[in-house]
């Protein structure tokens, strides 16, 4: 793929670009799309919802903090429309507005800076004025994360817990996540706490069906190359040889039980190998 002014992509070189012509493309009307969406997903008050919704997407792109990983976008709000839909379905008497701005708060609030967290907050309270979101417990899951931390011998500072229920939250609506942060900031930790915690919860037979026996399988991409990673035909024999990572993959999906694995690409991302995981973890 290559996109002009794209983080991640490389640009066309000038003597290929050469050889196309120019096409001009339309910006999609989001509030229009926002609102079939909501419509289709069972929301009655689509229309106010999803100006709102646009608003907020357009505020927080133009006021938070400029960071690689923040996404505003057509793909960040689909998946926002996805998960309230989700959500609307599984208490239909909440109100609308308020299983709107869970859903935009559960997919948004992982993702951004403590001081960037603040700004969404506060505009979600503008656009939004006088809804009281009530708070969702975890309180099995959150008393497991800290048994769990406290057996690593490790503290249990409210945030780092905060963080660890995020992911399992996210997991809940994506199968793909990134953890993201400097060295040292805790990101392998968050995901073994998370695997300790809810293989714990499946041990003493919890009656949610969401916590399972967790499985990892950690490799580093960077260490090995492409054909070695995803698969190659073989020179010599023409016979396709399985990487491993896709070995790993075919493993885990051809497993029964109800136990989850999780196939952990632990190394600097690089758009060489993450690119071909474009169509594995798009929505």
């Amino acid at each position: 793929t290559m996109n002009p002014g794209y983080a991640g992509r490389t640009e066309l070189p000038d003597n290929l670009k050469a050889l196309f012509r120019p096409m001009a493309m339309m910006i999609p009307d989001y509030a229009l799309v926002a609102e079939v969406m909501l419509f289709s997903e069972g929301f009655e008050t689509s229309k106010d919802l999803s100006r709102k919704m646009v608003k907020l997407y357009k505020l927080s792109s133009e006021q938070l903090s400029q960071q690689d990983h923040y996404d505003f976008g057509m793909r960040a709000l689909k998946s926002v429309l996805v998960m309230a839909g989700s959500l609307k379905r599984g208490s239909p008497d909440l109100d609308e507005q308020v299983v709107l701005i869970r859903a935009m708060r559960d997919s948004n609030l992982p993702k951004f800076l403590s001081e960037d967290a603040e700004l969404f907050e506060a505009i979600v309270s503008d656009l939004f004025p006088g809804v009281e979101v009530p708070e969702v417990e975890q309180g099995d899951l959150a008393r497991a994360i800290i048994e769990a931390l406290e057996e690593q011998n490790l503290q249990c500072v409210d945030k780092f817990v905060l963080k660890i229920v995020q992911m399992f939250e996210t997991f809940n609506v994506r199968f793909g996540a990134m953890l993201v942060g400097p060295t040292g900031g805790g990101k392998t930790t968050v995901y073994k706490t998370l695997q300790r915690a809810l293989s714990k919860l499946r041990e003493g037979n919890h009656l949610n069906p969401e916590f399972q026996k967790i499985h990892t399988y950690v490799l580093n991409p960077k260490c090995i190359t492409m054909g070695e990673l995803y698969g190659e035909y073989s020179q010599m024999t023409n016979e396709w040889c399985d990487g491993l990572g896709s070995t790993l993959i075919r493993n885990a999906v051809a497993d029964t039980t109800l136990d989850k694995k999780w196939v952990v690409f632990d190394g600097p991302v690089d758009a060489i190998w993450i690119e071909n995981m474009n169509t594995v973890l798009d929505d």
